[in-house]
């Protein structure tokens, strides 16, 4: 894959790097046009090592790139706000090539920050706001087809799908990088990446922490990504709150236990607060409900973030959230020092300008 996408022209730029030595996605398709090799074979090893290429989800990553990932979105810190507080010009880092959002599905937070973060490394962007409503897709033309299309006028596609696996789909007939922006119920790991990273920033470590994860659990793709994210740490426990019909689904409880990650569910959002570094609090998910309305209502309010538990919560933990919130946290949380969640929504920014840069020019 590496060796076919390395064949492709990239406009105006002279001598882009090799691609970050990252680990694979091990279980994609080969693209078309990639080199085939024996897998005993030294050639094999070699592909292998240079075979990132796309973002599809959190299991891909294991600690080493998530390092490299964040020690570049540290740098990203830096350059952007160095850039702004000298009033120097933007970066040219990614000056000749060209991002697609194709986004399927309502976004403010992913979209816009992938966008300003190929802009503020001097590449441009074409974007479909709502690609569902306003693509060739309202014609009836598949996925395929479309990703066919658009990676003839791109570099690399970013897309947000409500379909579980269409990432993975786009990325299996793309010859170009595609990043997963969320894809339906299923997978999120750009937001995991930020949420990590943002952990890290908050509390100083990653090891040895508790995380209570509330709200929507069965539909929330970014609960799902960050599980699997902080399950490459060591010591980690995760509680579990949610109202019965939005609980934790098996396959990410079986995979915790699979990586020696304690974990346990619990109806007390108040005790559960006073042991965590970290209460991860989600929305309850209308759009995924279709027409049982009663069971969102039933779940909606259950669990809110308010006073009460920042009179529980430990002086050194965060209140996070993936955002948009409608009530699950009350306004006057927002003044806490604890509350982390607009300074988590900026730290997408980082990591999303470190992947676009590792993807495409590499470290």
């Amino acid at each position: 894959m590496a060796a076919a996408r390395a064949t492709l022209p990239l406009p105006r730029v002279p001598a882009p790097s090799p691609r970050p030595q990252l680990r694979p996605f091990p279980s994609l398709p080969a693209r078309r046009g990639a080199v085939a090799c024996g897998a005993g074979s030294a050639a094999a090893g070699v592909a292998a090592s240079l075979r990132l290429g796309d973002v599809i989800e959190a299991q891909q990553f294991d600690r080493d790139a998530l390092t490299e990932i964040f020690e570049v979105a540290r740098e990203m810190e830096a350059l952007e706000r160095g850039s702004s507080s000298r009033g120097a010009g933007r970066s040219r880092v990614l000056e000749g090539y060209l991002m697609a959002t194709l986004f399927y599905e309502p976004s403010t937070r992913t979209r816009l920050s992938f966008e300003a973060a190929m802009r503020r490394l001097g590449g441009e962007v074409l974007t479909t706001e709502n690609a569902r409503e306003f693509s060739s897709a309202a014609k009836g033309e598949t996925l395929e087809d479309t990703i066919r299309t658009v990676e003839g006028y791109s570099d690399i596609i970013v897309l947000r799908h409500f379909e579980s696996g269409a990432a993975r789909r786009a990325a299996a007939t793309a010859d170009i990088p595609v990043i997963n922006a969320g894809d339906g119920p299923g997978q999120h790991p750009t937001q995991a990446l930020l949420d990590v990273y943002s952990i890290e920033r908050e509390i100083g470590t990653l090891d040895g922490i508790k995380l209570g994860l509330v709200g929507d659990l069965a539909n929330g793709r970014t609960v799902r990504s960050l599980a699997y994210l902080i399950a490459k740490y060591q010591n980690i426990k995760i509680y579990f709150v949610s109202p019965d019909v939005v609980k934790m689904k098996d396959d990410i409880k079986e995979y915790l236990t699979s990586q020696g990650v304690e974990w346990e569910e619990s109806s007390d959002l108040l005790e559960v607060a006073s042991k965590c570094d970290v209460i991860y609090q989600t929305r309850i998910q209308k759009e995924r409900f279709g027409e049982r309305i009663d069971l969102y209502e039933a779940a909606r309010g259950k669990y809110i973030v308010d006073k009460k538990v920042l009179d529980v919560l430990p002086k050194h933990a965060v209140i996070m959230h993936p955002l948009p919130r409608l009530d699950e946290i009350t306004i006057d949380v927002d003044s806490d020092p604890r509350a982390a969640y607009f300074r988590q929504a900026k730290n997408g920014l980082y990591i999303r300008m470190a992947l676009l840069k590792l993807l495409l020019v590499g470290r």
